[in-house]
């Protein structure tokens, strides 16, 4: 089991890494072809930080684990509002007073509310697939209208901060490095973790789903997690929870929907009694925030991090 374990870390590290030159790679392609910092933030690093919970879901599907894809997806979700959150405020705080985002965090709602009933009506096949992705089309060519908006006010906005990986220096074929080598390594690393997380699982009598909801979410939640403490540390709250928010409806309407496509997904008992509704109450937790301009203290994060510990005892 030690070599197991040690496969797992592997396999984080190298979706970490993958992960973060995808991001790099992605974010200065985006900027190069004119996109503002802000969209690049909710769309372009939540969902590259996403691409080791994509990867690990069709490694599942296809080695016959739907619980663990499943489990990785609402897991993340509960862990990237959790957790995610929960450690830059105890770090250094998040003051929300200049955040901008109650559409996208109402988009973040909604979605997750149609996961929900998707779920019910489960398991998830192809027609499941198609209206989550359907729902992401539709995000994205919301935050194209906010794009274009943005453009065109360009010359009266003050200038933005730009997204963390964001250099203006780079050179193209840094750029297609990176974006290579991003996309080889995610790969290579979710095929080591699910393999090494299937073996563990098997060990020690814990299912699947259980793996993907603790173990395989937490570690591919770090990507978020790296973004959000930077964010914070430097004072750009609504970097760090528009992260958050485009990671979580990438994660519900992308990946889900991407793995419906593959092969169907059924959904737990135990996911529909009590994971989905952990989810969503995790969600609704940032309400105040949103909001109410409410600033994110230590003692917010303590207790975020609180439930999160909470929550991972009580699966077991």
């Amino acid at each position: 089991m030690v070599t197991e374990f040690l496969f797992v870390g592997l396999g984080l590290v190298i979706l970490l890494l993958a992960g973060d030159l995808l991001v790099k790679g992605a974010v200065n392609l985006a900027l190069r072809l004119g996109i503002p910092a802000l969209i690049v933030s909710l769309t372009v690093v939540a969902f590259g930080t996403s691409a080791p919970e994509l990867l690990i879901s069709i490694r599942a599907i296809l080695d016959g684990l739907p619980g663990l894809a499943m489990g990785n997806v609402v897991g993340s979700n509960t862990a990237n509002v959790l957790l995610v959150l929960g450690i830059p405020a105890i770090i250094s705080g998040l003051d929300t007073r200049k955040c901008d985002i109650k559409r996208s965090y109402m988009m973040m709602i909604g979605g997750s509310l149609v996961f929900i009933g998707l779920a019910f009506m489960g398991p998830f096949t192809w027609w499941h697939g198609l209206i989550l992705l359907s729902l992401l089309a539709l995000v994205l060519l919301d935050q194209a209208r906010a794009a274009h908006a943005h453009r065109r006010a360009a010359n009266d906005a003050p200038p933005e901060d730009e997204p963390e990986g964001a250099d203006p220096d780079m050179p193209s074929w840094k750029i297609g490095l990176y974006l290579v080598l991003g996309l080889i390594g995610l790969p290579l690393g979710a095929s080591l973790l699910v393999d090494s997380a299937t073996a563990i699982a098997s060990a020690y009598g814990v299912s699947d789903t259980v793996i993907g909801l603790t173990l395989v979410a937490v570690g591919t939640s770090l990507p978020e997690l790296a973004t959000t403490v930077v964010a914070a540390w430097r004072n750009h709250a609504e970097v760090a929870i528009g992260n958050v928010i485009g990671s979580n409806l990438f994660n519900l309407l992308g990946i889900i929907g991407v793995t419906a496509l593959i092969g169907p997904i059924p959904v737990d008992a135990t996911i529909l009694r009590y994971d989905l509704w952990v989810m969503i109450a995790a969600s609704l937790l940032l309400i105040p925030f949103i909001f109410l301009s409410l600033r994110m203290g230590r003692m917010v994060g303590f207790g975020f991090v609180g439930l999160y510990i909470v929550y991972i005892v009580s699966l077991f």
